[in-house]
């Protein structure tokens, strides 16, 4: 999903400090940034499970008596 965004840029001493964004554009930013995080985590827990030997749905069934 691409945002589209409308700064407003605020100077001191003619450089550019601050960014005044929408509300809207912000959230749609920040929920970004939580998918982009999430991606993360899941990213390294994948990496750290991936040479870990798992068990069969079948096999763990009959250990669970289903």
């Amino acid at each position: 999903m691409k945002v589209e965004l409308h700064p407003n840029f605020i100077e001191k001493n003619g450089k550019k400090e601050f960014v005044v964004i929408a509300y809207e554009e912000y959230i749609k930013i920040k929920e970004q940034l939580e998918d982009y995080e999430d991606l993360i985590d899941l990213r390294k827990a994948k990496e750290k499970e991936k040479n870990k030997i798992g068990k069969s749905l079948e096999k763990v069934r009959k250990e669970l008596g289903l």
